[in-house]
């Protein structure tokens, strides 16, 4: 199943991407079939394992009859459809660092011990083909391409053989870093959460759907130059193990995003580096979840 969160008049609603040809508005065609589901991704995870049943059950209801649907109004061509992240606004975005050898080598940085971790706030949460702003005190704008895990229930103290249980699905990331901001203390926390620089979609793939999330293909581009290209059996600390360590300390929701860093191949680990600039088109792939395609575009 793909979750996704769109645009309507009404504002930001819950759908399903269903055949990468249509959305299915799940609120409504819930109703419609007699049905309640909310209109929010995050409240939807809320609800639990029922909630995802009675999703199924609507899905499959709106496929049996697609032209009643249609007239409905119950769905909405995909290639008319504006996507935004699938989860609007998360709890919780915990992001680690150096989660790829080869990604530490190019920073100069020794392979940590335990997963390091820091945050975005939900003011980077951005579309997956909306535009990344690159601000006016930068030029040092940098990309992350990372596979990232939404949380689907609650959990403190997990784990590591039960962590998957807690994963609803995944999704794809851009940890867009303004560098000089990012190095101008031990605490990069600013370089990493500027306005914009966490594009995420398009969608949700629930976990049911990716086999094994540690053998998935991961690649950046900016137009047609390939600059980060490996498979997520790189990463140091598996999704289990992250999920266990982060829940000694924090109680992980439904809708937290965890971003499990990214490979080698950033901007300011080249040389020369390669920063993001006015007009750059970022297209971030990960294999079963999909693309996101977003445009660089200097602040006013």
């Amino acid at each position: 199943m793909r979750l996704a969160t769109f645009r309507s008049n009404k504002g930001l609603r819950a759908g399903v991407v269903v055949k990468e040809e249509y959305v299915i508005d799940l609120e409504k065609a819930a109703a419609f079939y007699g049905e309640t589901l909310p209109n929010e991704v995050k409240a939807l995870l809320e609800l639990g394992e029922n909630a995802i049943k009675t999703t199924e059950k609507v899905i499959a209801l709106v496929e049996g009859n697609l032209e009643q649907a249609i007239h409905s109004k119950l769905t909405q061509p995909l290639s008319e459809t504006s996507l935004f992240a699938p989860v609007p606004k998360p709890d919780k975005i915990i992001c680690v660092g150096l989660n790829y050898k080869d990604h530490a080598e190019e920073s100069n940085m020794e392979i940590p011990q335990y997963p390091m971790l820091f945050s975005k706030y939900s003011n980077t949460v951005n579309g997956p083909y909306d535009n990344i702003v690159l601000p006016k005190v930068s030029e040092n704008i940098d990309y992350e391409a990372e596979l990232a895990v939404v949380i689907g229930k609650t959990g403190r103290y997990i784990s590591e053989e039960n962590a998957l249980d807690y994963v609803a699905g995944y999704t794809v990331i851009n940890d867009v870093s303004v560098r000089d901001y990012q190095f101008h203390s031990p605490q990069f926390s600013l370089g990493k959460n500027f306005d914009t620089h966490g594009p995420m979609g398009p969608w949700l793939v629930t976990k049911d759907e990716i086999e094994d999330p540690h053998n998935l293909n991961i690649e950046l581009k900016i137009g047609d130059q390939v600059l980060q290209s490996s498979n997520t059996k790189e990463l140091i600390f598996p999704i289990q193990r992250i999920i266990s360590y982060i829940s000694e300390g924090i109680t992980l929701d439904p809708g937290d995003v965890i971003a499990t860093g990214t490979p080698a191949g950033v901007g300011f680990g080249r040389n020369p580096k390669l920063y993001l600039r006015d007009g750059d088109e970022v297209i971030v792939t990960i294999e079963g979840i999909g693309e996101i395609k977003n445009k660089a575009v200097k602040e006013n």
